[in-house]
């Protein structure tokens, strides 16, 4: 059952690193206009690139848990 769950979660994640990476690509065209202050779009960019990594460890426990298990 416990597996299950943590497919669920890299699932989840995995939408989430959808939408970090469309909000990401908003950020980035700012930041290539030069847009006054763009320090709000760094700091998103950080956390989407804190998102995607926790997304890819995360996602990497799981497939060995379930290489474990088959």
């Amino acid at each position: 059952m416990e597996l299950k769950h943590q497919i669920r979660g890299a699932i989840a994640l995995g939408l989430l690193s959808l939408v970090a990476g469309g909000l990401g690509h908003l950020a980035l065209t700012d930041i290539y206009h030069g847009d006054g202050n763009l320090t709000l779009e760094w700091n998103m960019l950080r956390i989407f690139a804190t998102v995607f990594l926790i997304f890819i460890g995360y996602t990497l426990i799981t497939v060995r848990k379930i290489l474990k298990t088959i």
